[in-house]
Parts: C-alpha cells; structure tokens; sequence
C-alpha cells in the first residue's frame, strides 16, 4: 500500500497554472494518482510515467507527468473552465472532463516507452484509473482520489491511498483516496476481514480528518498484519518519501524552444517586444531573453519533454533529422519546417 500527501503539490499547481476550482480537483486527482502509480508500476529509479486524459468537456485534457522519486507536474489545457456543482453539492470533475480516454505512457531509461490507453468511465479520475489498472495489469483495482478546495479556490487538503481490497468515498472538510488491488493468490479470509474494516468505516473522509493518513491506513488495515515499509534503508531517513512539484524546465530549454519560429519571426519579436518571453506548459515559468540571447540560436530542436535531439548540425556542415515520427519519449516529433510551435 502507497499512501500520498499532496496538498501543498496541488496548490502550489493551482497557483502556478491559475486553476478554477473544479479543474484544481481534477489535475489534484491526477497528480496524486500518478505519484501513487508511478511507486506501484515503475521498475527502475530512472523511469517516469504520464497520464493524459483526453475529453470532450471544457477542461479540454489535462497532463501529469511523475516518477520514482515523488516528483510531479502537470497542466491542464483550459485552466479557468468551470462547470455547476453536482446536486450533492460537491465539484463536478466528471462534467468538467467529459467523455474520452486515458493514456499511460512509461518510459524507460532506454528511451522505449509503453503506452496503455483506455475509455474514460466517468472523467472523475480516480474510476478512471482503476480502469486502467484492471485493463493492463489484469489485476482487480479500486481507486479513490480527492481533493478539497476552500471558498476562494485554495486547496485544503489533498492525498491518495493505494492499496489492497475495499471501496471508498471522497469529499468534504479532508481528501483522500484510496486504491485496492486483489493480488493473486490473496486467501478468501483475507479479503473477507478487509471487506469488512471498510463496511464499518464511517467513510474516508471523516477517518482522514480524525486520524490522519496514517490513522486510516491503520484502521483500513486492521487485524491484517499492517506494517508500514520502513524506507531509511532506502535513504528516506524520515521514513517517507518527499512529494513535490517539480518540472524539468531550464532557462537553457526555454531558450532552445524558440528555434521552432523562423529567424524573421524571432527578429520580429526583438523589434516588437525587445526580446522574447517563453512560458513553460507545464509549469507557467517565464523566461524572458535579451535580443542578444535570441540572436545566438542555433540551428538545433530538442524535445520540449525528454531533452532529446531531434534536428542538429553535424561536422560537414549538413543537419542530421532524428529517425522516425515519435521521439523516445513518446511526443510525436515537431520540426521548425514541418509544423508551427504551439503557445
């Protein structure tokens, strides 16, 4: 079981981004989600993973990108939009999200990348991942996610919970989440008395609030031998592994993106904005450049997400082009004379 706090990382993703408070839930169910996945399916510490739910609702899709070591970021296309509570009350992430798919890239160290992708069930993102996990690890999976966001759009209180057994429910003054999986093999009294701690539960919700992420995996737990992983072996000496929001972005790779425009449309901007500014996806950084700083582009493309070079110069003077149309990462690959860069 992999348990996640995650207020401070969805905040601070409502802040960067200037998310509404139904698209804060939604990218906050996401981030925990691929923090929670990306502890139960990535091998090695160099592996990353990526969801990317694709919908017809106004959030237009959302991004999130995680790995090994509690790092964390991601974006949504239409931060502002919003949608009507549900009758009970609650944020409706579903309506938000729409009806699509759900894409799970792994990439290896290797460059491969394997890519699962499944209809969406609800949009509600946890339901979503479950699905997920059930069609490509044949493992029956519950998942729960929540996020709860104050009267001016601050987040509260964010977490996830991964697993094994059990169903669960999410809203109110706390957020959680939790994710069962019935591994092979697990003896029928086992998850008859796993069954049971969650049919005496008072819900998620309250059990976060009174005691704590810890608390509740106590109680979800209880009379089944739960001991938690100590992680100090591993070099977590407070025995926990430290989630963040952390993009990969640098001054160097905002700098190297301006070579998909044209150098008149750089000159242009130096005469028009006297110099030019990037803003990073999947973050909201800006970086600004000095006229001198456009004007000592190369001709050079590397991969906006992995680093990876897609068009350089080699020795004799001719550009070498990356093979194929998918970068090792898995983007398809974009060149300054095949297609214009988007904002």
């Amino acid at each position: 079981m992999v348990a996640a706090e995650t207020t401070d990382i969805v905040e601070e993703a409502r802040r960067r981004h200037g998310l509404s408070p139904t698209a804060t839930a939604a990218l906050g169910r996401a981030m925990t989600g691929a923090l929670l996945l990306a502890q139960l399916l990535l091998k090695t510490p160099k592996e990353r993973i990526t969801l990317r739910v694709e919908g017809t609702g106004p959030l237009g899709g959302l991004v999130v990108e995680a790995d090994a070591f509690g790092h964390v970021r991601g974006y949504v296309k239409n931060p502002r939009a919003e949608v009507p509570l549900r009758e009970d009350g609650k944020l409706n992430v579903g309506e938000l999200v729409g009806a699509g798919a759900l894409r799970v890239d792994r990439s290896l160290p290797s460059g491969e990348v394997y890519t699962s992708t499944v209809p969406l069930v609800s949009g509600e993102i946890a339901e979503d991942l479950a699905h997920y996990l059930w069609q490509s690890e044949q493992i029956p999976s519950a998942v729960l996610l929540g996020v709860r966001v104050k009267g001016e759009g601050e987040v509260g209180r964010a977490a996830g919970l991964l697993g094994v057994g059990g169903k669960g429910e999410g809203g109110g003054e706390v957020a959680g989440g939790v994710a069962v999986q019935v591994m092979p093999g697990a003896k029928e009294e086992v998850l008859g008395r796993l069954e049971a701690n969650l049919k005496d539960l008072p819900g998620l919700t309250p059990l976060l609030r009174e005691r704590g992420l810890e608390g509740a995996l106590e109680a979800l737990l209880a009379g089944l031998g739960f001991e938690r992983t100590d992680l100090r072996a591993l070099g977590y000496f407070q025995n926990e592994i430290p989630a963040r929001f952390r993009c990969r972005c640098n001054r160097e790779k905002a700098l190297e993106a301006l070579v998909f425009f044209t150098p008149e449309e750089r000159e242009e901007m130096i005469v028009k904005e006297g110099g030019a500014e990037v803003v990073c996806h999947w973050c909201g950084e800006v970086y600004r450049f000095s006229p001198e700083e456009v004007r000592s582009l190369v001709a050079e493309v590397r991969c906006p997400d992995c680093g990876a070079l897609w068009l350089y110069p080699k020795g004799d003077g001719t550009l070498a082009r990356i093979e194929g149309e998918t970068c090792r990462c898995g983007r398809k690959v974009e060149l300054p004379s095949e297609t214009r860069p988007q904002a």
